[in-house]
């Protein structure tokens, strides 16, 4: 077949990989990352691109402001050049976490953490398309990420402390219900 890739060439968290055309037929970055890099982190739910679960970040060629990709879209054999990160390659407990990953545990943003690398990798690659980004525009982000645990505050309480604007302390926190009293009624 005339322009068939044969072979794609790509580094996932600093290693190249290498995907032979008839083991990538067919098959996702997120598959790829799952089963064959057996990285686990980057999950797999809606499928569609609408979760948000599966997101890495992407540079695709030298010099390329990295982005948010959702990994369940892109065929692995379209990543030839990429330079590709996902949530292990931000930080673990071998190599001491991300202060991203540090912020979320912190404010009790992760229950079940099965959106937790995906919405850690979405404010990644912004921060890295926008280091300057204000909590507004953090406040914003998040549209591509669905959680179904933790309601979103604790999550965005986390993701604010990376704004340029932002006071760089959880004192602005909002209390949980749980922790309100009802004195006075």
């Amino acid at each position: 077949m005339v322009g068939e890739i044969n072979t794609v060439s790509f580094t996932l968290n600093g290693k190249v990989q290498v995907v032979k055309g008839e083991d990538g037929d067919g098959v996702s970055l997120a598959k790829y990352i799952r089963e064959v890099a057996l990285l686990t982190g980057t999950k797999v739910s809606c499928g569609e691109g609408g979760c948000g679960a599966c997101i890495v970040t992407v540079s695709k060629f030298e010099g390329d402001t990295p982005r948010a990709v959702n990994s369940c879209l892109s065929p692995v054999m379209i990543c030839d050049g990429w330079s590709i990160t996902t949530v292990e390659g931000l930080g673990g407990k071998a190599v001491g976490y991300h202060p991203i990953q540090t912020a979320l545990a912190a404010t009790g943003g992760t229950q079940c953490g099965y959106c937790s690398p995906g919405m850690v990798m979405q404010l990644h690659s912004y921060l890295q398309e926008h280091p300057d980004a204000t909590v507004k525009d953090i406040d914003n982000i998040l549209d591509g990420n669905i959680c179904r645990c933790t309601g979103y505050r604790p999550i965005l309480d986390a993701f604010k402390e990376f704004g340029s604007d932002a006071p760089h302390k959880f004192s602005h926190l909002i209390a949980d219900i749980e922790d309100l009293s009802l004195k006075g009624i």
